[in-house]
Parts: C-alpha cells; sequence; structure tokens
C-alpha cells in the first residue's frame, strides 16, 4: 500500500529540515506524532438505543476503525447520568490510519466548514499537543447527510512527542495544519 502524504512530508522534508536547524545527530530527537485521540460525547441521545447505534457506526465510519463506547462512572443527577450508562465513544488512531485520518481531515474536511480560517493556536496545552473541535460530523466525506438525524461534533487531540507548543507547532505546519495566521 502506497504511504500517505504526511509521511511522505514528514520523512523527506520535515525531518531534514528539523536536524540541519537544530544540528540535531538522530532522528530519535525528531518531533513526531504519536496518536490522535477522537471521541464524540452522545449526549442526549443516551437513553434512545437506535439513535445512539447510529451516532457510534458513523463514529466508526469516520475514523475507520472499531470505536470503544465510554460508561459513565458514578452517577450525576444533574445530568440524568447513571453509573454505566454509555455517554460516548472514543478511538486512538497510530500509524497509517493516523496518517490517513489527519491527511482527511487537514485537506478534505476542515476546508469543508463554513467559514473557515483556520484552527486557533490556543488548542496547543503546554506539553506540544494540539486538541480541537468539530462541530458537525456531516462535513465528514463518509457521512450521508440524507440519513443523519442527529447532528453531533466530535473533539480530536493530537499527541506528539515534542516537550513544547513550539516544537508541536512546527511539525503540525510542516504536516499542513491550518492555524489561524497570528496578528501582530
Amino acid at each position: 500500500m502506497a504511504s500517505s502524504n504526511i509521511r511522505t512530508t514528514y520523512n523527506d522534508k520535515f525531518v531534514p529540515e528539523y536536524m540541519a536547524s537544530r544540528n540535531i545527530k538522530t532522528t530519535m530527537a525528531v518531533p513526531k506524532i504519536a496518536k490522535v485521540s477522537v471521541s464524540m460525547g452522545l449526549g442526549s441521545v443516551k437513553e434512545n438505543d437506535k439513535e445512539r447505534e447510529e451516532l457510534v457506526r458513523e463514529f466508526v465510519q469516520i475514523v475507520g476503525q472499531a470505536a470503544v463506547v465510554t460508561k459513565a462512572r458514578k452517577s450525576i443527577a444533574g445530568f440524568n447520568i447513571r453509573e454505566g450508562m454509555e455517554i460516548g465513544v472514543k478511538a486512538t488512531l497510530r500509524g497509517r490510519r493516523m496518517d490517513n485520518f489527519l491527511e482527511k481531515i487537514f485537506n478534505y474536511v476542515l476546508p469543508r466548514t463554513r467559514d473557515f480560517r483556520g484552527l486557533p493556536a490556543s488548542g496547543f496545552d503546554g506539553n506540544g499537543n494540539y486538541s480541537f473541535g468539530i462541530d458537525d460530523q456531516m462535513i465528514f466525506l463518509e457521512i450521508d447527510p440524507n440519513k443523519v438525524r442527529r447532528r453531533q461534533g466530535l473533539q480530536v487531540t493530537i499527541v506528539t512527542t515534542a516537550n513544547t507548543d513550539e516544537d508541536a507547532k512546527e511539525l503540525l505546519l510542516a504536516l499542513g495544519l491550518p492555524l489561524q495566521k497570528e496578528e501582530d
């Protein structure tokens, strides 16, 4: 199977440039993307089995692998949540699936978002990881808008081996993450 454009860009462009600019001798010191965590809360469909199964099926189509259904650890009366109730789905992507998902997000999904001007730079957590949310699952190509019963957003966290936000930002920009331009 052919390697993804993100993997090729990382190996052929980012790694040599990063090593040369910082005078690094080994490729092990170059930051890379370790994993991508994707999650979706089930919201008010917690009690409706049919709608919940439909959302889980759409989530699996979006991420391209089996998802884990998350359950409430304790009851919260204010949110109508009982212990053991299914409240979300999540998946952790690595390797080829991670590369394909990121390429799909960067090149096809985010540009389809209405009034998209880039992701906010405030999504970095201080440890070299970047998180952002997608408001609507219908912008994914795998989802048929005519079959969607309920619009639901999802959260994406890109975990890198970078120690600082600056290194992670340099890595993600080189791989095509569309960040908003910083205004002076």
